[in-house]
């Protein structure tokens, strides 16, 4: 009788198959998680295509940025109902998952621009892509988290660094693809199925590279944990997934997370556009490369605040972290929405803070669920989370395309399509900063408990562990 054909969870993808061997340094680990994170971060690059798809396949602001709504909303869907496998099957299997998604949907993309069929670049971009987008955002992070234990919001950081810093490499070279096969329909079109295959074979590097560490490892040299945990907002205790969407922590995070990002993505991917605006009339006006180039300095912010400032909160805490995000972005905003016309290097040097806070806010958001609920499920709690992504994936280009063509067709130009927009991203972060606040340590009825106590360990043991 022949075998069954192998499952690919229960074979060479699996958790069990993937497990690092003796001697295999953790520091291999980063460079697989950067490259799926720097291949799908080029969804912070879709600002560069809405010109030429609203040029060629005649669409409004508001419709060109429907596959990207889409593929953020998928993402966080994805993300929260595929968080359990992730975490079951292990990160060689979801990055596999990742790859096969995320590059199909370039190609399904570059069918409907190449045919005129809007709906299919909605569908393949935003919702098959988007699947693909959340199972490998998620397929690194509590990886990562087990590797580095010593220092976890530094790991966070890397592990989500490259998903803002994807459009640094993504939109120059989108730029410089549809000037090299044109803006029409067709040049769209090559320039899709170019991603595809590019992003696919750049993306089965970090499958071939992940692995997850052995039972029980530790780092070497680790350094005492003393500090760290007497820390109120950091525990030792354990919690699983499905009992910390019960908690009001979790839903005051969700929030947290929602309006930061709605207050960011709006603007990220209008990017282009906005700068444009801004200074049209003026006697230096932004050209298209120009902005292409502003979108590339985003997202340089972008990634480096995701290391910077997730490394910063293992220094003050992830609480004090989301105070300076939430409060001193919201005084960035003012800055723009009051100042931003009379000079460019104003306004960039606040879209590139603001920027910054964004990204370290997503990279730090990890380390916040490890401090509140522990390691045990932070992956599917993390995944779970992130549909306040897919909400603000909706709300935020949705605030600033709609306020930018109702402005528009009341006779407004240049920065007066934005001012209502920005004044509403200032209220929402000043709403998470409330919800920061109300953040308090988890009650002990949500821990996790043994069938049995565990026996005390011996002097030796403990000092050991402690190492």
């Amino acid at each position: 009788m022949t075998s069954p054909p192998p499952n690919l969870s229960k074979g060479v993808l699996s958790r069990s198959r993937s497990v690092a061997p003796a001697g295999w340094s953790r520091w291999l680990v980063p460079p697989a998680a950067l490259s799926v994170h720097l291949s799908i971060g080029q969804a912070y690059a879709w600002s560069v295509f809405k010109p030429a798809l609203e040029s060629a396949l005649h669409l409004s602001g508001t419709a060109s940025a429907l596959p990207f709504q889409l593929g953020i909303v998928m993402l966080g869907l994805s993300a929260a109902f595929g968080g359990t496998l992730v975490e079951r099957n292990g990160p060689r299997w979801a990055m596999t998952v990742s790859l096969i998604c995320f590059s199909s949907g370039f190609l399904l993309a570059a069918l409907g621009a190449a045919t005129h069929q809007f709906w299919l670049v909605v569908f393949g971009y935003g919702f098959v892509g988007g699947i693909g987008l959340g199972i490998g955002y998620i397929s690194p992070v509590s990886t990562l988290i087990k590797w580095f234990p010593d220092r976890p919001g530094m790991a966070t950081g890397i592990a989500i660094m490259g998903f803002g810093g994807g459009a640094l490499i993504a939109s120059p070279w989108s730029s410089q693809m549809l000037e090299g096969f044109g803006s029409d329909s067709g040049g769209i079109a090559t320039a899709f199925l170019v991603h595809g295959i590019v992003y696919a074979v750049f993306m089965s590097l970090g499958v071939l590279l992940v692995r997850v560490p052995p039972e029980g490892w530790q780092p070497p040299n680790r350094k005492p944990q003393e500090q760290r945990e007497s820390r109120a907002m950091v525990t030792t205790a354990q919690v699983s997934a499905r009992s910390a969407v019960r908690t009001p922590q979790f839903w005051c995070l969700w929030v947290v997370l929602c309006m930061n990002v709605t207050a960011g993505i709006g603007i990220l991917e209008k990017a282009a556009p906005m700068i444009t605006d801004f200074f049209s009339g003026t006697s230096t006006p932004v050209s298209a490369s120009a902005a292409a180039g502003f979108v590339a300095l985003l997202s340089l912010a972008n990634m480096g605040g995701r290391l910077l400032w997730s490394s910063t909160s293992d220094l003050i805490g992830r609480k004090n972290m989301y105070r300076i995000y939430l409060g001193v972005g919201a005084l960035m905003y003012l800055g723009i929405e009051r100042l931003g016309d009379s000079s460019k290097p104003l306004f960039i040097v606040c879209a590139l803070v603001i920027l910054s806070f964004y990204g370290g806010g997503f990279a730090t958001i990890p380390a916040y669920l490890k401090d509140l609920f522990g390691t045990y499920e932070v992956g599917a709690i993390h995944g779970r989370l992130l549909t306040a992504w897919s909400t603000a994936g909706v709300l935020g280009p949705l605030i600033v395309n709609r306020v930018a063509d109702a402005q528009e067709e009341t006779g407004h130009s240049g920065p007066g399509l934005y001012g209502l927009s920005l004044a509403i991203m200032i209220g929402l972060l000043i709403v998470g900063f409330v919800a920061n606040e109300l953040v308090r340590p988890v009650h002990s009825k949500h821990h996790v408990r043994d069938e049995a106590p565990a026996p005390a360990p011996a002097p030796s043991a403990t000092k050991e562990a402690s190492r």
